[in-house]
């Protein structure tokens, strides 16, 4: 079967906030990440502009990407997390479409980086490649595949160092 669904991508606006929680409580197990996206929206990483939602054809919100100021080292840098479907919209292309869209607005920002804790399978296909091969790393021990960042331009390598999060991520 064909997925021939077409999602409008915008950025996130306040009449969205509790669409988007609705989403991340049904996309994870837990009302973790609903929390930590509601603790970034009042923390000085969050950023207007760089939380994105995918409509369906209704207008309902049915995916959601985030990026967030973080550091690595010294250098300013992005952290996308969460990003979320709802269960059954996945697999249908509303979490590319809303990925794709939240890095294109980062970059037209002239935003730099990337880092992303994730599923190794998932995130290359936005060109995220392991962390590791960069000298990035994090505070807390998770799998080397998990940790990927992404240099938005293409042309600046990424730096090296310690990945700072903002402060609701706890890491």
């Amino acid at each position: 079967m064909t997925n021939t669904v077409e999602w409008a991508v915008r950025p996130e606006m306040q009449r969205d906030c509790a669409a988007v929680r609705t989403v991340l409580e049904q996309a994870f197990p837990t009302t973790e990440e609903a929390d930590l996206v509601d603790a970034l929206r009042n923390d000085s990483a969050w950023l207007e502009g760089l939380s994105y939602v995918a409509e369906d054809q209704d207008g309902a919100v049915v995916a959601h990407a985030l990026l967030t100021r973080c550091h690595i080292g010294d250098v300013p840098a992005l952290c996308l997390a969460p990003c979320s479907v709802l269960p059954d919209q996945q697999r249908g292309g509303a979490g590319t479409a809303v990925t794709t869209a939240v890095l294109h607005a980062a970059a037209d920002r002239g935003e730099k980086f990337v880092v992303v804790l994730g599923h190794p399978e998932y995130y290359p296909r936005f060109g995220f490649e392991r962390a590791s091969a960069s000298g990035v790393h994090l505070s807390i021990d998770v799998p080397e595949e998990a940790l990927m960042v992404l240099s938005l331009d293409g042309t600046n390598p990424v730096p090296g160092g310690l990945v700072q999060y903002a402060e609701p991520f706890g890491i």
